[in-house]
């Protein structure tokens, strides 16, 4: 998730009106809080913001399954609360391809004499939202986000994309350019970006940029990333069953040769333990 989610970062806190209107029931954001919060790890909430009506709102952006999603998130409720003194609202926005199955409740046992723990938080997948809404939003970062939400055309819709970024001052267009080739990755749609965006001649001098053009290699590199380790956990699920989040985060670092070597060994390792020693 680390390679998308600077650029889903700055669309949301930027832009993306329609986006965070929709996950704060319409309530703006006056401003946004950067905060880490050490420990023995280092954790950083993706956007912590407070809002208009003086409560807090923390998004976290996911693209895997992560079965410790909700304990992950009674953590950061329970640190912002540390720093603040106030408990936040938490949304978890889902921008991944499997279907979101994470669970949203934690709950302890009770006793006659204490309740127990109940904790929750809302998830929502960025394809329920309707992707034609956000491409006729005035807001570049909704047009944007469009390309995460559930596309009856991916390439109308990337078309689309590029239309309004050719309309924004050459700088800015550079810089949307590249924030879109990142997220598109996380739809295995960078070469369809990159194939459209050199069909306007607009972009062209963008796209002889060296710079940039390094940034497309490393975004078609990522979405084979994505799609090696995809399969990889399909294997591993059926073999072993739910993936534990010690091997979710591992297998989140290997790169396409570790994916298709560990894919071959699925069948014949003894244990989860014994595929990822």
């Amino acid at each position: 998730m680390q390679k998308y989610d600077i650029s889903l970062k700055l669309l949301l806190r930027s832009s993306g009106a329609s986006v965070l209107h929709a996950l704060t029931g319409g309530v703006a954001v006056g401003k946004w809080l950067d905060v880490e919060m050490p420990e023995v790890r280092n954790t950083r909430v993706d956007l912590l913001g407070e809002m208009a009506d003086g409560n807090l709102l923390h998004i976290e952006l996911q693209s895997t399954h992560d079965t410790g999603m909700a304990l992950r998130m009674a953590e950061y409720c329970l640190r912002v609360y540390r720093l603040f003194g106030r408990f936040p609202r938490q949304v978890l926005l889902y921008v991944g391809q499997p279907p979101l199955l994470m669970a949203t409740t934690l709950r302890g046992p009770s006793t006659p004499r204490c309740a127990g723990l109940a904790f929750g938080y809302e998830a929502v997948d960025i394809r329920d939202f309707d992707s034609e809404r956000l491409l006729e939003s005035v807001d570049i970062g909704d047009n944007m986000i469009a390309v995460l939400a559930a596309l009856r055309d991916q390439r109308t819709v990337v078309r689309r994309i590029l239309a309004r970024i050719a309309e924004l001052e050459p700088t800015e267009r550079e810089a949307a350019l590249g924030q879109l080739l990142r997220i598109a990755g996380l739809r295995e749609l960078e070469e369809v970006v990159e194939r459209e965006a050199r069909g306007m001649p607009v972009f062209n001098p963008i796209m002889d940029n060296k710079v940039l053009g390094r940034e497309i290699k490393r975004g078609i590199e990522i979405g084979r990333v994505e799609g090696e380790l995809k399969i990889l956990r399909r294997l591993m699920e059926t073999r072993f069953g739910p993936i534990p989040d010690w091997a979710e985060k591992q297998i989140a670092r290997y790169s396409v040769e570790q994916a298709e070597s560990l894919a071959v060994r699925v069948l014949s390792a003894e244990s989860l333990e014994d595929l990822l020693k």
